[in-house]
């Protein structure tokens, strides 16, 4: 609960905001009727438009005086929710990415001013109710003192105020505001109930260091409020950035029905996917004072667990040599057992040797049955080929049984061939000792990541495997033992004869392989 001293201030900033709000807005008073209209038809449709005409207050950089449009992130997301007014989804986006600022203000004053009544209830839900009230007080000010809104839809604040959590509007639109884990039963406005639920920035990083208090939250989310919608109608929205894998964001973004976008501040291409409010240079230079972990927590949704053993700041990204000057390029896999479940990982990971310096080059690491993973090899094995890239491949002894060899023999039989996959017979000690012992590579310089695969989520979640790695560990720890065995295969001086496969078609192929 916020102090006497604390409430005080924040009515100030409110009352400030409100100032700059009316003042930003001027109404152009020599535009005519028709053109008027037409303008409001226009912005009816175009959300960037929209966002640009009346909230230059948020959109105009007062040192430069030049404005920053909507990405088409933004767009896609507002055009989503206005075409689906049952939406469930989402919106995984980066820190600076104007999260609040669309959903809780920008979206829900577009739906309003649609031809059809888009909007009746909406609930804005904080990390607390103090909080929750701040980001309803945004929406508040706008409705009550932006000049262009007022002079194009009439005047729109009728009663209450965002300090006492709730308001509403003449056209009888509700607003409500809730903290996280407050009690929403028994919301709604006359005969409506809500129809538009945002949940803010929920997790926090003390809440996701609890794993109990996140089930917890997640379920208050899921069943009481979510239970304030009419029978599950209405639009039912999650904003936040991945801080956490064990989250209240990432938990609602499992459910399969869940419509999830995520936008991270660098694309998969590598450019910044709000260029228009970011240079380039500029995120290099946030990237460098941030640092490799809080960066990819706070700003590509890919939050890493930095264990006693690897650290964040020896994962180095290099350009691959030609796959020709590799003196030896080696598969090792890890497949779990084929009895276990779906959450258990998988692990192949593809190495080569240049002099001295190991190149991590291709990775698969999920939690998926043992075919999946099969399939992954064979086709990576068939890339290889086309590549005219010579692979050895090796799998752990222990696993080269029949139960595991099922699998490959049966997608074999389909391709028409088997790969020739050599067992690791060595006794191995202790896997904390050998992972640990490989760790000086890393240190050092000698261990290289295909810059290629900087946004590939197999290699990310192998580093995350990595970096979390220490004696004792609950979690996954599948994809450093595989990075051990291959490394261990690529240092020997001795080399193991494997089988030649045979080639053909796959059946019922209806073209040649090769």
């Amino acid at each position: 609960m916020a102090t006497k001293a604390e409430i005080l201030k924040a009515q100030e900033k409110w009352k400030q905001h409100c100032e700059t709000v009316q003042a930003a807005t001027a109404v152009n008073i020599s535009e005519t009727a028709a053109q008027r209209l037409a303008r409001i038809r226009r912005l009816r449709s175009d959300y960037a438009a929209f966002v640009d005409y009346y909230f230059p207050h948020w959109t105009v950089n007062p040192e430069t005086g030049k404005a920053t449009p909507c990405a088409q992130f933004h767009i896609d997301a507002a055009n989503k929710i206005l075409k689906n007014r049952n939406l469930k989804a989402g919106f995984m986006w980066h820190r600076g990415a104007a999260k609040s600022t669309n959903m809780d203000v920008f979206v829900p004053m577009w739906l309003m001013i649609q031809e059809h009544r888009e909007i009746n209830v909406m609930v804005l839900v904080g990390k607390s109710e103090d909080n929750a009230k701040t980001l309803l007080g945004d929406i508040q000010a706008e409705l009550q003192y932006n000049q262009r809104y007022i002079a194009d839809f009439g005047e729109q604040y009728n009663a209450g105020s965002w300090e006492e959590g709730e308001f509403v509007t003449r056209s009888e639109v509700a607003f409500f505001a809730r903290g996280r884990g407050q009690s929403p039963r028994g919301l709604r406005y006359r005969s409506h109930r809500p129809d538009y639920v945002v949940i803010d920035d929920l997790d926090d990083d003390e809440l996701v260091e609890s794993p109990a208090r996140v089930s917890k939250l997640f379920d208050w989310v899921r069943s009481a409020l979510f239970g304030t919608l009419d029978g599950g109608r209405g639009r039912f929205f999650m904003v936040g950035n991945l801080i956490a894998k064990n989250s209240v964001l990432a938990k609602w973004c499992e459910i399969k029905t869940v419509h999830v976008t995520r936008v991270n501040i660098y694309d998969r291409a590598g450019r910044i996917s709000w260029a228009a409010k970011w240079a380039h240079d500029e995120v290099k230079q946030l990237e460098a004072v941030a640092g490799y972990r809080a960066f990819q927590k706070e700003y590509m949704n890919n939050p890493i667990i930095e264990g006693a053993v690897f650290k964040n700041e020896w994962i180095r990204w290099g350009k691959r040599p030609a796959w020709s000057k590799f003196s030896e390029i080696v598969l090792y896999i890890d497949p779990s057992f084929r009895g276990s479940t779906k959450n258990d990982y998988k692990a192949a990971k593809l190495w080569g040797k240049v002099g001295t310096t190991l190149y991590h080059l291709r990775a698969f690491v999920r939690q998926c049955s043992v075919a999946e993973m099969v399939r992954w090899c064979y086709d990576l094995y068939e890339w290889a080929r086309a590549q005219g890239i010579a692979v050895r491949w090796y799998m752990e002894a222990n696993f080269m049984q029949d139960t595991i060899l099922d699998e490959f023999r049966r997608e074999g039989e389909l391709r028409g061939y088997q790969l020739p996959i050599t067992g690791d017979k060595r006794k191995k000690p202790d896997k904390f000792q050998r992972v640990e012992a490989i760790s000086p590579l890393w240190e050092r310089g000698f261990v290289i990541y295909d810059e290629s695969q900087r946004d590939d989520p197999d290699m990310l979640a192998g580093i995350d495997q990595t970096l979390a790695f220490e004696k004792g560990m609950r979690g996954h720890d599948d994809a450093p033992d595989a990075d051990e065995g291959a490394i261990w295969i690529l240092q020997r001086d001795t080399r193991v004869q494997s089988f030649t496969p045979s080639f053909g078609m796959r059946k019922n192929a209806k073209s040649q392989l090769w």
